[in-house]
C-alpha cells in the first residue's frame, strides 16, 4: 500500500480550511476512535461533507448505512437529514458500535441514528422480510467481499430514484487487475460486473485522491418505474 502523496493531503487541508472550517464534533469522533483502537479508515472530512450534501440534494429522509465503524460517516449523513429524517446503520463489531453510539450521541445526532449490530447480510434479510418504508439513500462502506450482496439488498430496500453509494471502489488502481493480490479487489470487481448494463440502475464511479490516498466512490440511481 503506497503512502498518500503529501500534496494530496495538503489540498484536502486547503479544502477543509476554506469550505468546511473547524468541526469539533468530527474531531472528537476521530479522537474517540483512535483512543478506542479503531482502524483509521473513515472517510475524509471533505468526503464526509460530500455525503452530507448528497443527502441534502437528494432530500433523503430514510438512509441506510452498511458499515458504521466509529460513526464518522453516520454523523455526516445524519446532518444532511431533515427534521424527521432517520439513519439506520449496520455494524458487525459490538465494540465498534459502542464507540459509534457514543460519538454519534456526542455529536448531537443520537435521536436520528439507530445502530443494529450483527452480520449485515442477515440484518438486511430481516429488514427485507419486515418490509417498511423504503430507503432514499444507501451508503456502503463495509467488507468488500460482500459488495455484490449489499447491492442486491440495497436495490430491494430502496425506492425508485434512490441514490446508492459505495466507497473504496478504485483501490489505488488495482481494481482493473483481475490478478491483483489485494484480497478486496475480487468483491469490488464483482460489484462493477453486476452494474454493467443493469436493467434497474444507472451508475458511474469517480476516482478520488487526498488524505485517503487514491481511491473512489461508485454511485448508482434506481431507475424510476
Amino acid at each position: 500500500m503506497q503512502s498518500a502523496n503529501p500534496s494530496w493531503s495538503d489540498v484536502d487541508d486547503y479544502i477543509a480550511e476554506h469550505l468546511i472550517g473547524e468541526d469539533m464534533a468530527l474531531d472528537a469522533c476521530l479522537a474517540g476512535n483512535s483512543d478506542a483502537g479503531l482502524p483509521p479508515i473513515d472517510v475524509s472530512i471533505a468526503q464526509g461533507r460530500m455525503l452530507e450534501l448528497l443527502v441534502r440534494a437528494n432530500r433523503a429522509q430514510n438512509i441506510l448505512e452498511i458499515g458504521t465503524l466509529g460513526g464518522f460517516s453516520a454523523i455526516c449523513l445524519a446532518r444532511g437529514l431533515g427534521d424527521s429524517g432517520k439513519l439506520l446503520t449496520l455494524e458487525l463489531e459490538p465494540g465498534y458500535a459502542a464507540v459509534a453510539r457514543r460519538n454519534i450521541d456526542n455529536a448531537g445526532q443520537g435521536d436520528r441514528v439507530e445502530i443494529l449490530v450483527g452480520e449485515a447480510a442477515s440484518t438486511l434479510l430481516g429488514l427485507l422480510e419486515k418490509g417498511g418504508v423504503p430507503f432514499d439513500l444507501v451508503f456502503v462502506d463495509a467488507d468488500k467481499d460482500n459488495y455484490a450482496t449489499y447491492l442486491d439488498y440495497a436495490l430491494k430496500l430502496s425506492r425508485p430514484g434512490a441514490l446508492l453509494i459505495f466507497d473504496n471502489v478504485v483501490r489505488e488502481g488495482r481494481v482493473v487487475d483481475p490478478q491483483s493480490e489485494d484480497p478486496k479487489v475480487p468483491g469490488t470487481r464483482k460489484l462493477y460486473e453486476m452494474l454493467k448494463n443493469h436493467p434497474k440502475l444507472d451508475a458511474t464511479a469517480i476516482q478520488t485522491v487526498g488524505a485517503k490516498k487514491w481511491d473512489g466512490f461508485l454511485m448508482a440511481v434506481v431507475r424510476e418505474e
